[in-house]
């Protein structure tokens, strides 16, 4: 009698969780079994996606077979495109079993791969679902990007904004209170020049924001905020913008004037918003000889510390620090 570990998957969590293809797969290859007097000795259920091997409960059963060689015949599942989706790592896996003395194979798509021909077979069985992934994901892409053309913002909002829906189902973004205000505040802070990025940042997240550093840093990039949305470069369209049908947060001379700061164009003053107690004008004060701010430090002496402010000068004028 053969021995033989089922291998039941579906594509996502919800499918696992309320749907009925695991309980489905489960009955068919039971009977199948029973009918072919083939003895069941594990059954492993997975909800990853097929479009790799790199999925929990196929490695478990990958380091099984090699510890326990020699202890099952056959890995049995419905179709092929339950075993994978694509072609070349499919190939790859079906070598490694037989090396292991097992053979993959579908009830539904049967195949003797002792017979030459079946191979081409087991070609369109293991393409054909890579093809309809492809093109489902092409579909996609060309609707999420027309969406963007007609000005609407087909993914999950941006900081500042929150995503809704129509009476008729059409989604669109819209501020979000708070986090809206937040963002307002950020741009406007940054276009004054007088703090850093990093600082007008973390006040704002001492204010609410909820948002990370890094996320900050790109999303001040986006003219989103000024209401336009970005199309990006795609064969031989170049990048453009077009005006989005969403409410702006900040008029587009903020946006563009936060660029310029943030590329270096409109000369700052930058300050500390934090400064110790005994230089409170650390940053604040400029030299009247050159555009650099006033720095200092804390020198230890015998008994106590020395307050030394320094004025960061061009090399052609003479420092002095004072005491």
């Amino acid at each position: 009698m053969k021995v033989a570990d089922l291998y039941i998957r579906v594509s996502t969590g919800e499918q696992a969780d309320k749907g009925y293809p695991q309980r489905d797969q489960d009955e068919r290859l039971q009977k199948h079994c029973v009918a072919n007097n083939i003895s069941v000795r594990k059954i492993i259920y997975e909800d990853h996606s097929a479009k790799t091997f790199v999925r929990p409960e196929w490695n478990n059963l990958l380091k099984l077979l090699r510890k326990e060689r020699n202890k099952t015949d056959l890995i049995l599942f419905t179709k092929w495109d339950r075993f994978s989706r694509n072609a070349p790592d499919a190939y790859n896996m079906i070598a490694m079993l037989r090396s292991l003395g097992v053979e993959p194979q579908a009830i539904e798509q049967p195949l003797d791969m002792n017979v030459p021909e079946n191979k081409m077979m087991l070609a369109i069985y293991l393409t054909a679902p890579e093809i309809e992934n492809d093109r489902r994901g092409l579909n996609t892409f060309y609707g999420l990007r027309r969406a963007r053309k007609e000005g609407r913002w087909p993914g999950l909002a941006p900081v500042g904004y929150i995503n809704r829906s129509t009476e008729d189902g059409r989604k669109y973004i819209t501020p979000n209170g708070k986090q809206a205000d937040l963002m307002k505040y950020a741009f406007k802070e940054i276009s004054n020049g007088k703090y850093s990025t990093e600082q007008i940042f973390k006040r704002a997240v001492e204010l609410g924001l909820n948002c990370s550093k890094n996320n900050f840093l790109r999303l001040i990039r986006n003219p989103i905020y000024c209401g336009h949305i970005i199309i990006p470069k795609f064969r031989d369209e170049d990048a453009y913008t077009v005006k989005g049908l969403h409410e702006p947060l900040i008029p587009g001379s903020l946006f563009y004037e936060v660029q310029d700061v943030l590329d270096g164009k409109k000369r700052t003053l930058k300050t500390k918003i934090l400064a110790d107690d005994q230089l409170p004008l650390k940053g604040f004060i400029g030299c009247s000889k050159c555009s650099r701010t006033l720095c200092g430090s804390a020198s230890k002496g015998r008994n106590n510390y020395t307050i030394t402010i320094i004025v960061a000068l061009s090399a052609d004028v003479d420092t002095k620090p004072v005491m």
